[in-house]
């Protein structure tokens, strides 16, 4: 683990724990996140999105841990989606708590998706919180595949750019599952 993560991941742990949002490279996409269970830092983020609080965000977590956190049930096929999936899987689970209101779909919903992409993982593992993740762009545009076609707007209105992978190009955002506790599964992105 190089000392520019470790440093990296210090210094964005130091603004969420204090309510700002970061923009930070994901497994796939470059995202803005916070602390998942702070109502003002998510609607931080909404109003930099210019988003409606009624399109909900992911979150992303770092293991079975933080999976059992957020969710009392979880459909055995999760894990088995999770455990198959070559490619970065969201997944869409009922009834989440223990996360920011402001974050849980009409339908008492929430997508999340497990990383281990290293500079997300040890940020999680040091929060000991889930973090929101949600596309480096205002709603409705085009999502960025690299740092530099993220909009100057967006990179303002953050409290902390992540200074990490600026030249990773991203090729596609997660696959997205929607599994409900009723075993009924419905691919929602591929």
């Amino acid at each position: 683990m190089s000392q520019d993560i470790n440093q990296e991941v210090h210094n964005a742990f130091e603004v969420i724990k204090n309510g700002g949002i970061i923009l930070y490279p994901t497994d796939t996409v470059w995202g803005i996140g916070c602390d998942a269970t702070n109502p003002e830092a998510v609607a931080k983020i909404y109003a930099l999105k210019q988003r409606e609080e009624t399109k909900s965000m992911i979150v992303l977590m770092n293991g079975e841990k933080m999976m059992y956190y957020v969710f009392a049930a979880i459909p055995e096929v999760a894990w088995q989606i999770l455990d198959l999936s070559e490619n970065p899987t969201t997944l869409i689970l009922d009834n989440p708590k223990n996360v920011a209101t402001n974050l849980i779909a009409e339908d008492k919903t929430l997508g999340v998706r497990i990383v281990k992409e290293p500079f997300c993982y040890k940020l999680m593992e040091r929060m000991k919180k889930p973090l929101v993740s949600t596309s480096a762009n205002i709603s409705g545009m085009f999502t960025p595949k690299t740092f530099k076609e993220i909009s100057p707007e967006i990179i303002k209105g953050v409290d902390y750019v992540v200074n990490l992978q600026h030249d990773k190009i991203c090729e596609k955002p997660s696959t997205i599952i929607k599994l409900s506790l009723n075993n009924q599964v419905k691919i929602i992105r591929k």
